[in-house]
């Protein structure tokens, strides 16, 4: 049966492949975004192919799920709603932490406000939330018990020491932290994040509204923004690469994330969406396997086909995880998804479709210089 789903944040790199996937099975899409000049650049209508592709099957309002009145009308008539309207960015939201605040905690207030106290036909909310609610997610210490460390300190990481501890049970092993793991973000964004997605799974159920919350992890792939320094180091590096330029690698390089191809993510949200087993889950989408900085550099330069130089800084970020990798034992039992795009071969795309886009200014370096005027980069 068709819906009508309203995608908020929905002209973004998720977004605007999700509004295919559900016109792909006929349901009626309108997608309400800001379209931020930090995504979309200064003249969306014409720089923005995330807009572009977006606008080919939904409806696409501009504006913010901070603004009542916008919201309002972009609810009217909704069956479904998937809620990725976010600041990302967990190094900016250090600094902007008003504005991360604002978006994430507001707008999601904002929302639940109308659908408690107006009249609406939404039957079910999905959430995008983030693994950045874990902290430093779950680790196994040398009695085999599972433990969640506390936050890197600062003046450990300045020593060179950026392994997580936990004192009198060293070493750690890491393990896949699953939902049930300890919430203990270490950035402005996490704690925005973790708000958000109780505000949904406690509000909801309390309404008629069936609610999901999706904890995404390294989302990555073919259409992410090249030119949004907060988007990933996929995109930095490329561009890095692309400009014969060194590839600074923070830490030690052996800090790892879990990245996950844009597609599986589409599937996982679709299925969250529509699936009659998902209602009331609170899933890790992810891809299950911990890749290290290093490793992200060797695929990319052997895709690239590129020997740019790579320099090992010791640089850090407070804030910053060392590890995370997603135990996805709930996705697959509750949605019968698996991930199914293995790393390497998620890069050999990206980077296919990263040659045919121009060579374009990142904002990278000046996103530095911001974090290292605050002293939230170490250099």
């Amino acid at each position: 049966m068709s819906s009508n789903v309203l995608i908020t944040g929905g002209a973004g790199f998720i977004g605007s492949r999700l509004a295919h996937r559900f016109a792909r099975d006929g349901h009626q899409v309108t997608i309400l975004d800001t379209l931020s000049p930090q995504v979309h650049g200064s003249d969306p209508e014409q720089d923005s192919p995330m807009l572009a592709l977006a606008s080919q099957v939904a409806t696409v309002v501009r504006g913010s799920v901070t603004d009542v009145d916008a919201l309002r009308q972009a609810l009217q008539g909704q069956h479904v709603v998937v809620h990725l309207a976010a600041e990302t960015g967990t190094g900016q939201s250090m600094y902007e932490i008003d504005r991360y605040v604002e978006a994430n905690i507001g707008g999601t207030s904002k929302m639940l406000d109308l659908l408690t106290n107006e009249s609406h036909s939404v039957r079910r909310v999905v959430v995008a939330s983030s693994r950045s609610i874990y902290g430093e997610g779950t680790y196994r210490a040398v009695d085999g018990s599972l433990v969640h460390p506390p936050h890197r300190q600062d003046a450990a990481m300045a020593a060179g020491d950026f392994d997580v501890h936990l004192p009198g049970r060293d070493p750690l092993e890491l393990v896949p932290t699953d939902e049930e793991a300890r919430l203990h973000p270490s950035s402005v964004y996490g704690i925005s994040k973790q708000v958000q997605e109780q505000l949904i799974t406690t509000v909801c159920p309390t309404i008629g509204v069936e609610a999901v919350a999706l904890r995404y992890q390294n989302v990555y792939g073919p259409g992410q923004s090249l030119k949004n320094p907060y988007t990933g180091i996929l995109s930095i590096f490329s561009t890095l690469i692309r400009q014969g330029r060194e590839i600074n690698v923070f830490e030690d390089g052996l800090e790892s994330r879990d990245f996950v191809y844009i597609d599986d993510v589409v599937e996982a949200t679709y299925l969250a969406a529509t699936h009659a087993a998902a209602p009331g889950s609170v899933l890790n989408v992810g891809s299950g396997v911990a890749t290290t900085v290093l490793e992200v550099v060797d695929a990319l330069q052997s895709a690239f086909g590129s020997d740019v130089p790579v320099r090992i800084s010791g640089n850090y970020r407070l804030g910053d995880i060392r590890h995370n990798v997603a135990d996805t034992t709930r996705l697959v039992e509750t949605l019968g998804f698996q991930p199914q795009v293995d790393f390497r071969t998620g890069v050999e795309r990206f980077v296919e479709w990263v040659k045919g886009e121009p060579v374009e200014d990142s904002g990278y370096e000046r996103s530095l210089d911001e974090m290292a005027s605050r002293n939230l980069l170490k250099r």
